[in-house]
């Protein structure tokens, strides 16, 4: 049997009543129903290959985490509103599904009945898939909420989940663009398509969750090389170092020590930073490589010649961003996106920068003292502002028939 493009909801229901589960998910139950509405196409084998145009929604880890980074990102943060329980699980399953649809490509039906609202936005009508990968996390405050465990959860808590801490430079940290109780990082090759997933995620939100903040990057580069930020510098060049199976499980997925939910799933770590673009541009040459302690052009660290060749740190000014994450010894992975937003009109100056996304198996021992070690030293630091900030638990990979969170929530 064919798959079909689309499925009304009217459709839907049914298929969901044929097999026995309502809308709940179980253990054939969004398989089998979502598979109706899938289009005809090969997905990639991995989250991590890069052919093919459709990233499965399903793996033993999220996509979006290792891979190879698409154009476009948007990234939400919601604070849940309902104190029912049940509701909030209602929501995570329809997010789920309409994951698992628009993933590989698929929309619904507008409607059968023009008197109501469709039940898909259709901003993406006739687009492929382009690389969609949507990563779920979840903040502190999802678990405990000001003293209060409104879910009955707090003690499914990770490990290494809290609230990044304030550095010494966080003096401009707004509260309004951080934290949050479930982060959403949308990713695609075609801004139309990532901004219809967060759309309808938002959508499907309604009566049970509310919008705290959304940002919108980008990341060009040519396939297979670091893309550049705002200033001109490659972003992410030590992501080589641990570019392998090995590589990953000794920096990115949560270990056995871990809750099980949590085992093969990563910390988000989030940081908002505006770059002084105007400041930047009236400096040298020189003094711009010394900051980073990188060449502009190559990516070579001082004293090597190529992105990705060793380098001795003596070389490096004390000071500069390259020589004072090496100090840490610690590895992260990378995934940050540029953004632009608006001028500051009494400047002039545009508001623009680093979505900073860092992923960690344990953000205590890899993230937070290099990021306290960079605020207190970093050369760069003449150049940025932090402004917004957040730490996410990104759950291991979802299982076919089941809904993201559901290990934390059925527990």
């Amino acid at each position: 049997m064919e798959p079909k493009s689309g499925i009304s909801r009217k459709d839907f229901l049914k298929l969901s009543a044929t097999a026995g589960v309502g809308i709940a998910l179980g253990a054939s139950g969004l398989g089998a129903i979502m598979e109706v509405a899938k289009p005809a196409k090969t997905p990639s084998s991995a989250p991590g290959e890069s052919g093919g145009d459709i990233i499965p929604l399903y793996g033993t880890h999220q996509p979006g985490i290792i891979t190879p980074q698409q154009t476009y990102m948007y990234l939400a943060s919601f604070n849940v509103t309902t104190k029912n329980k049940s509701d909030l699980i209602t929501m995570l399953k329809d997010w789920t599904k309409f994951c698992d649809l628009s993933v590989a490509g698929g929309t619904m039906k507008l409607s059968d009945n023009a008197l109501v609202p469709p039940t898909d936005t259709g901003e993406t009508l006739d687009l492929p898939a382009s690389k969609l990968t949507v990563t779920f996390g979840f903040g502190p405050s999802f678990f405990m909420n000001e003293g209060s465990d409104r879910f009955g959860i707090a003690r499914m808590a990770p490990l290494y989940l809290k609230d990044i801490p304030r550095m010494p430079r966080d003096q401009n940290i707004d509260k309004e663009i951080s934290g949050g109780d479930i982060c959403v990082q949308v990713c695609a090759n075609d801004q139309q398509v990532a901004f219809h997933a967060v759309r309808n995620l938002i959508r499907l939100s309604t009566g049970h969750a509310s919008l705290k903040w959304m940002q919108e990057g980008f990341a060009s580069g040519t396939p297979g090389k670091t893309p550049r930020n705002l200033f001109g510098f490659k972003d992410g060049t030590a992501n080589k170092l641990h570019d392998s199976s090995a590589g990953y499980d000794q920096v990115v997925w949560a270990g056995d020590n871990e809750l099980g939910w949590m085992q093969g799933g990563s910390y988000l770590a989030y940081r908002k930073i505006q770059m002084k673009l105007e400041s930047w541009d009236r400096t040298s040459l020189a003094d711009q490589e010394a900051t980073f302690g990188r060449s502009k052009l190559s990516g070579a660290a001082f004293g090597s010649h190529g992105e990705f060749d060793s380098f001795d740190l003596s070389k490096l000014p004390e000071k500069s961003h390259v020589s004072l994450a090496k100090q840490t010894k610690q590895q992260i992975h990378r995934r940050a996106y540029s953004y632009t937003d608006k001028v500051d009109p009494r400047t002039g100056n545009i508001d623009a920068g680093l979505l900073f996304i860092s992923y960690q198996r344990n953000p205590d021992e890899q993230f937070l003292p290099m990021l306290k070690l960079m605020q207190n030293n970093d050369a760069l630091n003449s150049y940025v502002a932090h402004v917004g900030s957040a730490m996410f638990a990104c759950p291991a990979g979802l299982k076919q028939g089941r809904y993201i969170g559901q290990n934390i929530l059925e527990a």
